[in-house]
């Protein structure tokens, strides 16, 4: 298994160094009842209410930032430009999700960094088993899949043990 050589952390996850890439599963309410993203701070006090422990965002708002930062919940916000970045840094976040990744040169990565020495970037958004190792390549300290982890058919028709398969076989091939 692929391991990174810098050891970072997000909140109490440590990625890289000794620590294997890994598959997680985050999952604590019901998507029916609090959406995967958190974008807007009144729906970061639900998130909140119903046990979130860890908030991912689309991108970088400062009411989400300042209620992290009041309750102490760790945050990976989400950035596409050179300003989301700077409002990122000024909240003290040096880690951050690019998104949508896909969309944007793997290169980019590299366009961010430069004035910006000192951040690292997880590639969330058009990222697939095809693309996984060009952004891990590029400098990117992990990637989160979404929609694509796997066939939607295997969703579909509850085969899992193939779903499990797939999922395994990415993670073999980093």
């Amino acid at each position: 298994m692929r391991q990174l050589k810098r050891e970072v952390k997000i909140g109490n996850v440590t990625i890289g160094g000794n620590n294997p890439i890994a598959v997680q599963t985050m999952l604590n309410v019901p998507v029916e009842d609090i959406e995967g993203n958190v974008a807007q701070a009144k729906r970061c006090e639900a998130a909140r209410e119903a046990g979130a422990q860890f908030f991912l965002t689309p991108s970088a708002t400062t009411g989400t930032m300042e209620f992290c930062r009041r309750y102490d919940i760790p945050l990976l916000p989400g950035v596409l430009t050179p300003t989301d970045v700077a409002v990122c840094l000024e909240y003290g976040y040096t880690i951050m999700k690019l998104f949508p990744a896909g969309d944007m040169p793997p290169s980019y990565i590299k366009s961010l960094k430069g004035p910006f020495d000192g951040t690292e970037y997880v590639a969330v958004g058009g990222v697939d088993a095809g693309n996984i190792k060009t952004f891990l390549d590029n400098g990117f300290i992990g990637v989160g899949i979404g929609s694509n982890l796997m066939p939607k058919e295997y969703v579909k028709n509850d085969a899992w043990d193939k779903a499990s398969e797939y999922v395994k076989g990415i993670v073999g091939s980093i």
